[in-house]
């Protein structure tokens, strides 16, 4: 079992930055896959990136690439997303997701149903 909460969601305003975070307890965090998914109003979840057990391996939505930033430190437990010249398109509840069966180094998933545990979520609202 994975049990994971996202903090640091909230409102700003476009052009501005936020970092989310997100706490892990349970199985050890540092053997496997994570990522941010979002989802906006009336829309379907998306993927935002995903990084391997390490660190080392990344992949970003074409949609963020080059404004958010995932990392992770697995001596704290937490994931974090790191998002910068934010749009009012970035509007969205953000999740944190643990792909238990992966640890990256080969493929990191991007698929939604690949993903065995989920956070509550965090609202992220960017006012333009």
């Amino acid at each position: 079992q994975v049990q994971l909460v996202e903090s640091g969601g909230g409102l700003v305003q476009a052009g501005g930055s936020l970092r989310l975070s997100c706490a892990a307890s349970g199985r050890s965090f540092s053997h496997y896959v994570m990522g941010w998914f979002r989802q906006a109003p009336g829309k379907e979840r998306e993927f935002i990136v995903a990084v391997s057990w390490n660190g080392g391996r990344t992949s970003y939505a074409a949609s963020v690439k080059g404004r958010f930033a995932i990392s992770r430190d697995n001596a704290k437990n937490t994931l974090y997303l790191q998002m910068n010249s934010l749009k009012s398109e970035d509007t969205a509840v953000y999740f944190c997701a643990a792909d238990t069966a992966y640890s990256g180094n080969s493929y990191l998933p991007t698929v939604i149903h690949e993903y065995d545990y989920w956070g509550q979520g965090t609202q992220v609202t960017v006012s333009s």
